[in-house]
């Protein structure tokens, strides 16, 4: 003992010897790899400061790239501004000139030469004079420009054919001889010519015309002092010998402004597409750097990343130098105290040597004595381990001997069951045998016959086909023809279509010419007090001071338009609309008294419906209880209404409480519970309402034996009144039968129907086993 304790000792010194040089050698380890973090991390920050000044570079070239695209994306939507007014502007001018030419009747006089078109279209007007030009030229801005008298007196020869109230200018005219005014600043100087000869004429329309600043009063007391000029205001304002007038209704819409206008729209569109570019080149710009700046941002991500990883390293290194300095000073002072330890151990062991070899002695026939005891032990185990393990195989024999006993006996008592059976099935295949001999005979003379019948068929319909391809020829030459007829129809069709509508429309208008020159006609007679045939021979009508003939034309079409499109037709579509009206009054009075004579006949027929639904439920109930009492000895069940008091809404709810069961609810019942319920409903209903025939297909699949004899035994009361058609795989459902039917298919076949009546001392055995059930 002393030995080993001197000997555990001494291995324990020599494994802390171990541990404290693997402490030390895993300390130099740290040692070396704490040196070469350090470095690393001083590398780091060294390598880091570069990357961070990239980083900041490229941030401010970003920013200054997402400041010129903002700049640019501004330009760009001051371009599409541009682009929208001029684009607005090109569309009023042109509506503006469009209006002035059809009121003009410019396109009336397309067929005759030398018309130049309106003066709008033919002078050119400096940016910011255009009211002023227009309060000089008066009425003249509506007329129509043509080249001489004889041009003109066509043109006014075309515009009253046409019905028209349109003025016309001729260039070349006598010029009327008139002093220029002193005062103001000519409007001329302001109006140039686009198209050669039409400065004559400008000159005698503005010669007379000058503009002055000041507003108004300032035109005014120049208008005094200067009766014979035409005092104008950048305004619009227009001071006369004809009449004052204050303000303009133009836009400043000239031929020339409408192509300066559409000349700003093209540049404008121009500068809208560079704009685009400009910005797309900024936008992709822009992308690119954010892109750099993300993947620098991620560089130095992943650099701090890896300086925050080193530096846990080192110091997660640093700490277990600490603790590997701890444990070699305690392994050290373990050595220590186990040195101490071995020093003692060897006094004691040179101590106790003295006294040794008694100590063997006694020792030697404990032994002895120890090694004799664990013989007889083993033997004794082993005896016992025989023992248990023969006992073990006699049981196991014992079982296997009598489960075969048992399945002997269960193959004999079978064995006997099929030879009784086959007795019985070699009977009846000894009759069948004899039943398909006949049938072969009666087989083949149809057979014979069947061939004779084929050949007659075959022979009249060969003769049908002949038949049927001579009328299909004669179809198709049908059907051709009827093709090109119905051709033909569509076309005269389409023709007295279009005829119809130009007649439609030829007589609108016609209606619409009638009724205008009725209502024209009308107005002269009430407003004017006048005949329409003296119309022409009577004075024109006095204007207001400063208003010509050609603006209050403008002003009356402009009354006209607010009035809207006159509809000669509307007493006839009043008519036709009021005769609609009373159409419709009169089925609805109709629907009205249908739908009262309806809920008479729904009120009735809800009365009858409730009346047989509330005999039929008691019948149904009753039967139901009775059925339900048969198929569940000691049970209860009844059907209960949801809302008596409405059996027209009501629902039907049916409860069940078999015998030893305090449920009601069929979802509470095993599913062979819940088919003889529903099979007890059922029957119930076929009670209340019988028929000749019932058929039912594997309703009785889900019964066990007991449960299947109770539904045999209600079908069983079922056969004085009534055939009931069970498909059924259940062999007891089968031996209730009267008759039995089997469908089967041989592979390639078609489908054979079998069947087997059964003969009548059986059934009535099974009706007793049933009724005894």
């Amino acid at each position: 003992m002393l030995r080993t304790a001197v000997a555990r000792v001494v291995a324990e010194r020599v494994r802390f010897a171990d541990r404290l040089g693997i402490v030390d050698a895993a300390a130099v380890d740290m040692d070396v790899e704490s040196e070469r973090l350090r470095s690393g991390l001083v590398a780091g920050i060294t390598d880091e400061e570069p990357l961070v000044d990239a980083v900041a570079e490229l941030e401010e070239r970003s920013r200054l790239a997402a400041l010129e695209r903002n700049a640019a994306w501004e330009h760009v939507v001051a371009a599409e501004a541009d682009l929208r007014a001029g684009r607005v502007r090109v569309d009023a001018l042109a509506l503006a000139l469009a209006e002035a030419r059809f009121s003009a009747g410019v396109a009336h006089l397309a067929d005759v030469e030398g018309v130049l078109g309106t003066l709008l279209d033919l002078v050119e007007v400096d940016p910011g004079f255009e009211a002023a030009f227009e309060a000089a030229a008066g009425e003249a801005l509506d007329a129509v420009v043509v080249d001489g008298v004889d041009t003109a007196r066509q043109a006014l020869q075309a515009l009253r054919a046409g019905e028209f109230c349109a003025a016309v200018l001729p260039l070349r005219t006598e010029a009327v001889g008139r002093s220029a005014p002193t005062v103001g600043e000519p409007v001329r100087l302001h109006v140039q010519a686009r198209v050669p000869g039409v400065d004559e004429l400008l000159d005698r329309l503005l010669g007379h015309a000058v503009l002055v600043d000041g507003g108004a009063a300032a035109a005014v007391d120049v208008a005094l002092a200067n009766p014979e000029a035409v005092v104008v205001t950048v305004e619009g304002d227009r001071f006369g010998p004809s009449g004052w007038r204050i303000g303009g209704d133009r836009r400043g819409a000239t031929g020339a402004a409408l192509a300066d206008a559409e000349g700003h729209l093209a540049e404008a569109e121009v500068a809208r597409v560079e704009a685009q570019s400009v910005f797309d080149a900024a936008e992709s710009r822009t992308a690119e750097l954010d892109a750099e700046v993300e993947l620098r941002t991620r560089d130095l991500d992943e650099f701090d990343e890896r300086f925050a990883a080193s530096t846990e390293a080192l110091q997660a290194l640093q700490a277990e130098q600490a603790n590997l300095g701890a444990e070699a000073e305690a392994l050290r002072a373990r050595i220590g105290e186990l040195d101490q330890r071995f020093a003692d151990e060897t006094a004691r062991v040179s101590d106790h040597e003295g006294r040794l070899p008694a100590l063997e002695a006694v020792e030697h026939a404990s032994l002895e004595a120890g090694r004799k005891m664990t013989a007889l032990r083993g033997r004794l185990e082993a005896r016992s381990a025989s023992v248990g393990a023969q006992r073990i195989e006699h049981e196991v024999r014992t079982a296997d001997v009598t489960g075969r006993q048992a399945m002997v006996h269960a193959r004999v008592s079978e064995l006997h069951g099929r030879l009784g059976g086959l007795v019985d099935e070699r009977a009846a295949a000894a009759i069948r045998c004899g039943d398909l001999d006949r049938r072969e005979a009666a087989t083949r003379v149809l057979m014979s016959a069947v061939d004779v019948r084929v050949v007659r068929i075959d022979a009249g319909l060969e003769a049908l086909r002949q038949n049927r391809r001579l009328q299909s020829e004669r179809i198709r030459s049908v059907v051709a023809r009827l093709d090109g007829l119905r051709r033909d129809r569509s076309a005269a069709e389409a023709s007295l279509r279009g005829t119809r509508d130009q007649l439609s429309r030829l007589e609108i208008q016609r209606a619409e010419t009638r009724m205008r020159l009725e209502n024209l006609n009308e107005a002269i007679r009430s407003e004017f007090d006048l005949e329409p045939d003296s119309v022409l021979d009577s004075p024109c009508p006095e204007l207001a001071e400063g208003v010509g003939v050609s603006t209050r034309v403008v002003e009356l079409e402009r009354e006209l338009k607010l009035m809207g499109p006159v509809n000669p037709l509307a007493l006839e579509e009043f008519d036709a609309l009021e005769e609609r009206r009373r159409f419709l009054q009169e089925q609805l009075d109709d629907i009205r008294a249908t739908r009262t004579d309806l809920r008479k006949v729904i009120r009735s027929v809800d009365d009858e419906i409730v009346s047989v639904f509330a005999r039929a439920f008691a019948e149904v109930s009753t039967h139901f209880t009775e059925f339900f009492d048969k198929l569940f000895p000691g049970g209860q069940g009844r059907l209960r209404l949801v809302d008596p008091d409405h059996l027209l809404d009501t629902g039907l709810e049916i409860e069940a409480r078999p015998s030893g069961k305090n449920v009601r609810k069929l979802s509470l019942l095993s599913g062979g519970e819940r088919s003889l319920t529903a099979l007890a409903f059922l029957f119930a209903v076929f009670r209340s309402r019988p028929s000749p025939f019932y058929v039912m297909d594997e309703v009785e699949a889900a019964l066990d034996d007991v449960n299947l004899h109770r539904f045999l035994g209600l079908v069983d009361r079922f056969r004085e009144d009534a055939q009931l058609l069970i498909v059924s795989h259940q062999k007891r459902t089968m031996e209730a039968a009267d008759c039995l039917y089997g469908v089967s298919m041989a592979p390639g076949g078609s489908s054979t129907v079998v069947s087997e009546r059964v003969r009548v001392d059986r059934a009535s055995d099974r009706l007793e086993v049933l009724a005894g059930s």
